[in-house]
């Protein structure tokens, strides 16, 4: 008989495969970029090399998964941000590179994937608290006496005919019922959503297993299993046949009630199997989304490995980019100094820098037709502000940021460091001497690259970072180039001019610049301050 059976819902699943129910908009509820985040909070190793709150700011990270996930649920959504927060090791990346390698080279299978998993769009709150943090409720001695209530509801009405008090005992059983469902509305709703989910998660998994592909043959041992489970999480078909049933099965059998705790055992008694159905099929889905952003991408390449003092990117773009402007660097034992003109692509080039670097450590690729790069993790500093509720000024939250910056590279984990426009919150020579001593420590632990408008600062540092200079022709500002060497012809007192200045400021500025000139922009006697 058990083999029988097991036949019988294989030849179901695989009818329903090729002779699908009708098409349906997947309802794509919006999730917040906490809700993506809960897999990592709720399952990350402490001890494990992470990226910071800030570096993900700054690398515009939630706005880059957002490009990722189209078509994708929040199961997806979540292993793409645990990936990119954490990073895999080298064999999980050759692993992930083989797999995106067989669903590119079948794009109407890839298609055929996607739309297994489509119904995974349809949940309506993310579980992965549910599977991975929360703990089993315990069930009330009176939720196994609920079939009681009924018979006490209509013998104390046809007693009431006899005896009137019994209506009291009416208005006690109908009020036990009605305190008893406001108490739960709130949790009943919560739980019908995760279990929707939950629902949509196994569905996904039994599709999955009859597709035939070489990637999923995990789901094809645990179809069965998983079609199983997802049938005794649904209520009776019969409450939903005749209208108005499960209304009347609430209020006075408390059939709400008494399924969330029957199916919260289930839940729970399973929960090993549903981890690892969760981790198979959130990981397939997130594989898939990024098979199609690859087929839809323009220049991307496999990333090879470097020690942690070098990396090297050719033609290398930002995927947010319309017009991509595409820039080649080489570094090797040293960082770099950036420096060039007002508006000429310094901080993108750094975000550039900095996301492919996540990116690479994430999944094995980025955009660039070459890439040569370390699996290390990526401190960056680059929006700081003050902050008027605590308190900060902008040099004291550069400040803060700063020794955040350098604990993590004195710590367990250091990596490359990334920052713009360091210490603008405090006056020139300060800013100059804090910066100085600052990167000089830095880059003795790792590669820097740091981008100012204190030129002197390359001078200073020149035995810690190789100063480059972003430039562009005036007819095509999207052809950057990098050439040695710092910023030869400023352009902040011109802008002056072009924003509509009167001409007597920008005489007046240009004058000072002059005079400052002298005595900043040739520095002598530097080498012997930092040895």
């Amino acid at each position: 008989m058990m083999k029988v059976s097991a036949v019988l819902a294989r030849i179901y699943a695989r009818l329903r495969f090729l002779f699908p129910a009708p098409n349906f908009a997947p309802r794509d509820f919006p999730f917040g970029s906490q809700e993506i985040a809960k897999l990592h909070r709720v399952t990350c190793d402490e001890t494990a090399a992470t990226i910071d709150d800030t570096t993900w700011k700054d690398m515009l990270i939630d706005e880059y998964i957002v490009r990722l996930s189209h078509k994708t649920s929040i199961f997806g959504q979540q292993i793409l941000h645990n990936r990119l927060r954490t990073g895999l090791c080298d064999t999980d990346n050759d692993a992930l590179g083989r797999r995106l390698g067989i669903l590119m080279a079948d794009p109407k299978k890839l298609e055929e994937l996607r739309l297994c998993c489509r119904s995974l769009r349809d949940s309506e709150q993310e579980i992965a608290g549910l599977l991975f943090e929360d703990q089993r409720p315990v069930e009330p001695v009176w939720v196994r006496h609920t079939w009681l209530l009924p018979i006490m509801l209509i013998g104390s009405i046809f007693l009431a005919f006899t005896w009137p008090l019994a209506w009291l005992l009416t208005g006690m059983v109908m009020y036990l019922i009605i305190s008893l469902q406001i108490r739960y509305t709130d949790l009943l709703e919560t739980w019908a959503g995760k279990l929707h989910s939950l629902q949509m998660l196994l569905r996904a998994a039994s599709l999955l297993g009859v597709g035939n592909h070489m990637l999923m043959n995990e789901f094809a041992k645990n179809r069965v299993h998983a079609s199983k489970l997802n049938r005794s999480l649904t209520r009776s078909p019969l409450l939903s046949a005749i209208p108005g049933s499960r209304e009347y099965a609430n209020w006075f059998l408390l059939a709400n009630i008494t399924h969330y705790f029957r199916t919260a055992k289930i839940v729970f008694e399973n929960d090993k199997f549903l981890r690892q159905c969760y981790f198979d099929v959130a990981n397939v889905e997130a594989d898939i989304a990024l098979a199609f952003h690859l087929l839809e991408s323009g220049v991307w390449c496999r990333v090879t490995k470097r020690d942690v003092s070098s990396l090297k990117f050719e033609q290398v773009v930002h995927p947010f980019l319309l017009i991509p402007a595409p820039l080649s660097i080489e570094l090797q034992q040293r960082g770099a100094f950036i420096t060039g003109q007002n508006g000429i692509g310094k901080s993108t080039l750094l975000r550039t820098v900095g996301l492919n670097l996540l990116v690479a450590r994430a999944f094995g690729f980025c955009y660039a037709q070459v890439a040569s790069l370390p699996a290390t993790s990526v401190f960056s500093s680059m929006q700081t502000e003050d902050s008027l509720l605590g308190g900060e000024s902008l040099y004291i939250a550069e400040l803060r940021r700063a020794k955040e910056l350098l604990a993590a590279a004195h710590g367990p984990h250091g990596g490359i460091y990334i920052i713009d426009e360091i210490f603008r919150g405090t006056n020139h020579l300060e800013s100059v001497s804090a910066a100085a001593a600052v990167l000089d420590q830095l880059a003795q632990k790792g590669l820097v690259i740091v981008s100012s408008h204190n030129l002197i600062l390359g001078a200073l540092l020149k035995q810690r970072l190789v100063p480059l200079c972003v430039s562009a022709p005036v007819e095509d500002r999207s052809q950057l180039h990098l050439k040695h060497g710092v910023l030869e012809t400023t352009n902040g007192i011109a802008l002056l001019a072009e924003r509509g200045f009167d001409a007597s400021i920008s005489n007046n500025a240009a004058r000072v610049h002059a005079w400052l000139g002298k005595y900043l922009a040739h520095p002598s006697d530097c080498d012997e301050i930092f040895k």
